[in-house]
């Protein structure tokens, strides 16, 4: 099998339909790591979570779906018109499998990525499914996975979706519940000659001093004591690891690739944090010693998305390939890049040329 560039040639998303604004959270009852109650009114904390992350609303999924099922849908927009047979993997990136509404039970046997391919109905049984868990950067992880057996010339089809049900697994009396949110987005990558493609990608974790700075652990509320894990994170550390690598990161990779940072079109973060995006690209920018930062480099979705893992890239992507996001639009030779930080501690970043 020749090997290739790996081209994205179709893109999906599947986005919930239920909006769940900020004065939803007015009656929650929010506590601190120790258990006491926060002093602060609900309103005031609401306010102060929308400056710093942006965050309007954020989508949760239906009742009735799960992570494999918005991965399906999303897949499905991705592949539409298009011979799924003829597919060599499907790489589902996620971080909880299929959470149930109202059962913080992790499901993933089978793999998710199984469950697609059943849901897609497709017969081929080289077509191979495999689950990527690997943080909020698990897409991009599974897009630079997917180009090394491209270019090995091991596969020339290969579909990869990021999907979570963040919503499902925060803890309601933590202020930072109100980040999360659900979705999937799904991107198909191809061989293809030429210069189009990916170019080059770059990846890191560090564990030994940063591994459980994203955690799983009890809910804040002192009277909960059924033993439940939910997400819990350590902002503020996360900011200072986020704001000092990901840039340094994302400039290796472009130094790597002999690209310099003015020819880079858009910039695709995960979409974690407003605030925390906006100091990694001035801080990549800084690290250029270039003042100005273009006003529409780096796209944002996050005031009505919120974060949703996995899904926050491939979702920006696809609404800008179909022409859904004002003010944003990739042309033929374009450069982007993409990067993203998130639990393990792992950064990666990618940099993709326009076909």
């Amino acid at each position: 099998m020749a090997a290739g560039r790996s081209i994205i040639t179709a893109t999906g998303s599947y986005i919930p339909p239920l909006r769940i604004p900020n004065q939803r959270f007015l009656e929650n009852t929010f506590f601190d790591p120790r258990g006491g109650r926060l002093e602060k009114s609900n309103s005031e904390i609401i306010r102060k979570l929308h400056e710093i992350t942006g965050i309007e609303e954020r989508r949760y999924a239906p009742p009735d779906l799960c992570a494999s099922d918005m991965a399906a849908a999303a897949a499905e927009a991705a592949l539409e018109g298009r011979d799924r047979e003829s597919l060599d993997y499907i790489i589902v990136a996620h971080n909880f499998g299929d959470v149930k509404n109202g059962n913080l039970r992790c499901d993933t046997v089978p793999t998710l990525a199984s469950r697609v391919k059943h849901r897609l109905g497709i017969r081929n049984p080289y077509t191979v499914a495999f689950d990527l868990p690997f943080g909020c950067p698990g897409w991009l992880q599974g897009m630079i996975t997917a180009d090394g057996f491209i270019r090995a010339g091991m596969a020339r089809r290969i579909l990869v979706i990021g999907a979570e049900t963040l919503g499902r697994i925060a803890d309601p009396h933590d202020v930072d519940s109100m980040i999360y949110s659900d979705g999937a987005g799904a991107t198909l990558l191809e061989a293809r000659a030429g210069e189009a493609g990916i170019v080059s990608h770059l990846a890191r974790t560090d564990a030994v001093d940063h591994a459980y700075l994203l955690h799983m652990g009890a809910s804040y509320n002192p009277e909960k004591n059924g033993g439940e894990l939910y997400i819990k994170m350590n902002g503020h550390e996360i900011y200072k690891y986020a704001v000092k690598t990901v840039p340094l990161v994302v400039k290796q990779n472009l130094e790597s690739s002999g690209i310099d940072l003015q020819e880079v079109k858009k910039i695709l973060v995960h979409q974690a944090n407003e605030k925390l995006d906006a100091a990694i690209i001035r801080r990549l920018f800084d690290l250029y010693r270039v003042r100005e930062v273009p006003e529409d480099i780096m796209p944002m979705i996050i005031s009505w998305t919120g974060n949703s893992s996995v899904a926050t890239l491939p979702t920006l992507l696809d609404l800008i390939l179909r022409g859904r996001l004002d003010g944003h639009r990739l042309h033929s030779g374009d450069i982007v890049v993409f990067a993203s930080v998130g639990a393990g501690m792992n950064v990666n970043s990618m940099i993709y040329r326009m076909p």
